[in-house]
């Protein structure tokens, strides 16, 4: 039987893309996408090793942003980023303050926190 031959595949270059943080008060959440929202690397503060309230922490958050750069800057070569951020937690900065000793280089920098309009339905009228 003939050994088939695997193509190699070529790696891809992506110079700009987004960087997303999810960050809540439990966790951080931070990936690389390529411009059409395509993830590239993604990283936690629980994937980082950090446990429990820890994993809330801007420290936490911090190191999986470094963790999540350099994995997109040595596979794909990312540069620049725009920065989308969602949630109220403490890694909200501290995730977009970690690039720039990366080399990575932040284009802009947008809030998409989800904002309620109506809210939850209020509970029921106290009969007495």
């Amino acid at each position: 039987m003939a050994e088939v031959a695997k193509k190699k595949k070529a790696k891809r270059s992506v110079p700009s893309g987004q960087m997303h943080v999810s960050a809540t008060f439990n966790n951080t959440i931070i990936t690389f996408t390529d411009t059409h929202g395509g993830a590239l690397t993604a990283s936690s503060a629980g994937a980082c090793g950090f446990r429990g309230s820890k994993k809330g922490t801007a420290y936490a958050a911090q190191v999986a942003a470094e963790k999540a750069a350099n994995a997109a800057k040595q596979s794909y070569g990312l540069g620049k980023v725009d920065v989308y951020i969602k949630g109220v937690g403490l890694g909200r900065d501290a995730a977009m303050r970690a690039l720039p000793g990366l080399g990575i280089q932040v284009e802009s920098i947008k809030d998409v926190t989800g904002v309620p309009h109506g809210g939850v339905r209020p509970r029921k009228a106290r009969r007495i």
